[in-house]
């Protein structure tokens, strides 16, 4: 049975009387007539970038409200999903008085964001087979508690964490439960998005910076209540998603069919490559994986990195994250880099 929430208790005094900047765009709505813009101070001669781009993404808005099946006013853009989350810290977390909770190892901006928020992270690990620890972090919560960040699928354990465990986090808790699912698309498991009707202390993020390989034109989303979006707008600058990225992100998302079948091979190639990995006499451990890489516990991780380096093979040593002692991260890559990758690692074994 779900907690009872209070929106109202979370969001920082100075947000709800917050008056957010109307921009010369926020101003009108078109209407089927051709406009005349003077109002923004823009640069008349087109050139394609020469006016302020739409500073609500109403028609990116709209394909996504259509793809996802989430009301527009429940979905919220930003320069990359590091916005997002900045936003939620800005939005509902005082400084030097409240608090978050993560559960590393983990993505490491959660930490980096409550630092430059002057939020203290209070750290509950995963407990050594990378599920979450629901009772510690419920422990953990205190009155100052103002949300608990949970990647699923994981980086950089790889896998995705139990819907019970989640549910129990969302039932007992009065904060928001932020739920950041960068990688849900490489999982069979479904997305929290569907849940959103029934937990308004629910908030999901997503990023077109994987499986729809857009990481270059940054782009991040957040679903949530209208409430919590609402409270988000207030405060997110005017113009955060420039007009580039929004006319690109709209022309990649015509792109359903190619985009289902890249997810697809990299699944089949994460697949092939859990296997391989196993005939590896340098690597001890493969860990599941949800997501479009693979972390594996290795006999020496400083060397067999630089080893790899030499051969020309960029991946990543998590070593320096709790429970992740002499691990690398191998991204899935195209078919012939994953070969590039074993032949590699033969090698240096």
């Amino acid at each position: 049975m779900q907690t009872q929430f209070d929106l109202n208790r979370l969001v920082r005094e100075n947000v709800k009387g917050l008056k957010p900047y109307s921009s010369a765009r926020d101003e009108f709505t078109a209407g089927g007539t051709e406009m005349v813009f003077l109002d923004a101070n823009e640069n008349p001669f087109d050139n394609g970038v020469n006016r302020y781009p739409d500073p609500q993404q109403r028609i990116l808005k709209d394909k996504l409200a259509q793809l996802k099946g989430i009301p527009t006013d429940q979905i919220l853009l930003g320069n990359g999903s590091d916005e997002v989350l900045d936003l939620i810290f800005r939005a509902f977390c005082e400084p030097h008085v409240d608090n978050i909770i993560s559960a590393p190892p983990t993505y490491g901006m959660y930490k980096v964001l409550a630092g430059i928020n002057a939020i203290e992270n209070r750290e509950v690990y995963l407990k050594a087979d990378f599920t979450l620890d629901v009772e510690q972090i419920l422990k953990t919560v205190t009155p100052h508690t103002k949300a608990i960040f949970i990647c699923s699928p994981n980086n950089p354990t790889g896998n995705a964490f139990a819907a019970s465990q989640i549910r129990d986090l969302l039932n007992n808790f009065t904060g928001l439960l932020v739920i950041d699912e960068a990688y849900i698309d490489f999982t069979q498991g479904d997305s929290w998005l569907t849940q959103l009707p029934q937990h308004p202390n629910l908030i999901v993020t997503q990023t077109f910076s994987k499986a729809l390989g857009m990481a270059g034109i940054r782009l991040g989303v957040a679903y949530a209540s209208k409430e919590i979006i609402a409270m988000l707008n207030k405060i997110k600058p005017p113009y955060n998603v420039n007009g580039l990225t929004q006319s690109r992100a709209l022309e990649q998302l015509e792109h359903s069919d190619q985009f289902k079948s890249e997810v697809a091979l990299l699944r089949s190639e994460r697949a092939k490559l859990m296997s391989e990995l196993n005939d590896i006499p340098c690597i001890s451990e493969i860990f599941p994986s949800d997501a479009n890489f693979i972390l594996a516990r290795v006999d020496d991780a400083p060397r067999r990195y630089t080893e790899l380096i030499q051969l020309g093979i960029v991946v990543r040593n998590r070593s320096n994250q709790p429970l992740c002692e002499n691990t690398l991260r191998f991204t899935v890559g195209i078919p012939s880099e994953n070969e590039k990758l074993i032949q590699a690692l033969k090698k240096i074994s």
